[in-house]
């Protein structure tokens, strides 16, 4: 488990000390906020210690492999023109720093670079261990129509892609998981494909189908955000999102309509409850307060932890963090969600209290 992030001059805060919930971690704030800048930087440290190779698959990698392999992480998930370019602009040199602690005290790492950095890291902790589970990245978009040779596209050509997309698609096309755990992905998987009407499938080339009663359709002819669930599914299903593990998902409530939103918290929770720690990053006030209803009705036991985003004069970022969405500050996204519904409110009674005029 990933129990705090701090961070010095990256990107757009200053400094932050972040620290999350064993479960759920809910990251809300306007558009160029820095939310997805939060989950990205969580997920690079994790990706990299969780890496394995032909001749490498437990011990720690040494300094300079770690250094490597952190800077380039970087490179390949946030896609700057430089290292550098991910500090927090001010006079002069600066430096970056970022900073993990995990529940097992192994995995912790720290590290900085500097504004004229360009591919280089320097490490002042190294980690002693390496993660067991590999993490899961969802961006906004669905990516099971793109999957079928994405991969080695992406490694044998220049494509402008971050490298989460990589990432997922090496787990979506991961053989289906087998023995015990068979039952517990039963259980995740029967309300999803409820909603989707169908199951997912993948044929000999690669590509994904949704087979229902009537018959199966090509992924792409799916609604985008069933295919959204499709793609959790699929991942539930290889075994990639349940017992152990990190779930980051990229506005996951992103072209989905509310019932469908409803069954997509409801998993997000049930993911959680299996051991996967969720970070999700957000505007929705529909999805915030269907995860506060189902873990006040369903999973009070949960470790829960939001965290709001809000921009400075100067144009930095500061993060608000408590327990439930009361303790982050005004959000400006929400409060707009809010006075809408509360003008609409308005213009109905204001409507129903005017006299009809007679038609004649």
């Amino acid at each position: 488990m990933l129990k705090s992030l701090e961070v010095e001059n990256f990107t757009v805060f200053p400094k932050a000390h972040l620290r999350f919930g064993k479960n759920l971690n809910i990251i809300i704030g306007e558009n160029g906020a820095g939310k997805t800048h939060v989950l990205k930087a969580a997920y690079v440290a994790i990706a990299v210690s969780a890496a394995r190779t032909k001749d490498v698959a437990t011990e720690p990698p040494n300094r300079a492999q770690l250094q490597s392999a952190l800077a380039d992480k970087l490179l390949t998930v946030f896609r700057p023109d430089g290292l550098g370019r991910l500090v927090r602009r001010g006079r002069g040199r600066d430096k970056c720093r970022l900073s993990y602690r995990f529940d097992q005290a192994g995995l912790n790492v720290a590290f900085t670079f500097s504004t004229v950095a360009k591919t280089e890291v320097r490490i002042e902790v190294a980690p002693t261990i390496r993660e067991k589970s590999l993490p899961v990245f969802l961006p906004t978009r669905e990516l099971l129509t793109i999957a079928p040779g994405f991969v080695s596209l992406y490694e044998t050509t220049h494509l402008s892609f971050e490298e989460t997309w990589r990432d997922t698609c090496i787990l979506l096309e991961a053989p289906l998981a087998r023995g015990p755990r068979e039952r517990n992905i039963k259980n995740l998987l029967e309300p999803l494909e409820r909603v989707m009407g169908g199951k997912v499938e993948v044929d000999k080339a690669g590509r994904f189908y949704l087979h229902a009663d009537s018959g199966r359709m090509e992924m792409h002819l799916v609604a985008e955000g069933l295919r959204k669930l499709a793609m959790v599914a699929r991942l539930i299903a290889t075994g990639s999102l349940l017992d152990k593990g990190y779930l980051f998902w990229d506005e996951p409530e992103s072209n989905l309509n509310p019932r469908i939103i409803k069954t997509l918290a409801k998993t997000i929770m049930q993911v959680a409850k299996s051991g996967i720690q969720v970070f999700i990053g957000t505007h929705s006030l529909f999805l915030m307060r269907e995860l506060h209803i189902l873990q006040v009705r369903e999973f009070p036991q949960f470790d829960t932890r939001c965290f709001g985003l809000h921009f400075e004069p100067d144009g930095s970022v500061s993060v608000q963090q408590g327990k439930t969405m009361d303790e982050i500050g005004d959000i400006a996204a929400l409060d707009e969600d809010l006075a809408q519904s509360d003008r609409y409110i308005e213009t109905e009674m204001d409507l129903s209290a005017t006299p009809k005029e007679d038609g004649n």
